[in-house]
């Protein structure tokens, strides 16, 4: 992003039904069925170990359903909620879990930030995890997933590019220990042609 650019501060563009249901088609979209594209995304995020999971900006449920329900979503769109939950997934709105029994401080393994920070600004981000590490039980983890660059130009939502630098900040200004920084599925050098591959950071509560 250059350094003149405005960028929106909360994510705003992902906020309405519209959002939600290009979402929705894109995951029922055929092609995407018939080649069981979420296999090693499913992999890779049960390979963590997450435990109990606040899924935060869990959109539709995704990775919600890739960690088999266990742990809750929540998002600012209320239309993504209403298709999780329909999936029979344990989501709310962020007005709605602050209300909810689920709201107990450290009661949940892992945070699971994933294609979040890209739809918002640095600080913003860092606010937002903020809110929700008290949530997180002692020594818990913090797992950050971000688009690549081929990834980060197909969507237009996407206003903030964040790659390892920006996630070691995002641990950094929160006091967070990163364990574990990798590119996924593929080596870095396929960001730039495949649309899918992922920045991966895991962080612990833990020093040392």
């Amino acid at each position: 992003m250059d350094d003149d650019v405005t960028i929106p501060s909360a994510g705003e563009s992902t906020a309405g039904s519209d959002y939600a249901l290009r979402l929705q088609r894109l995951d029922n979209s055929r092609w995407r069925r018939f080649l069981n594209v979420q296999a090693p995304y499913r992999w890779n995020i049960r390979r963590l170990h997450l435990g109990r999971t606040l899924d935060i900006g869990t959109g539709l449920g995704r990775n919600l359903a890739h960690l088999g329900g266990n742990g809750v979503g929540v998002d600012h769109n209320p239309e993504s909620i209403a298709i999780a939950r329909a999936r029979g997934l344990t989501a709310f709105t962020a007005e709605e879990f602050a209300q909810s029994d689920f709201a107990v401080q450290e009661s949940f393994d892992s945070l699971l930030l994933a294609h979040v920070l890209e739809h918002m600004s640095d600080e913003f981000g860092v606010e937002l995890l903020s809110d929700y590490l008290k949530y997180l039980k002692p020594g818990g983890k913090v797992c950050l997933v971000t688009p690549q660059e081929r990834g980060f130009r197909t969507d237009s939502t996407h206003v903030n590019f964040v790659d390892f630098e920006k996630l070691a900040a995002v641990c950094s200004a929160l006091g967070l220990t990163q364990r574990r920084a990798y590119s996924f599925p593929f080596p870095r050098f396929a960001g730039s042609f495949f649309p899918y591959n992922e920045f991966v950071c895991v962080a612990t509560t833990e020093r040392g």
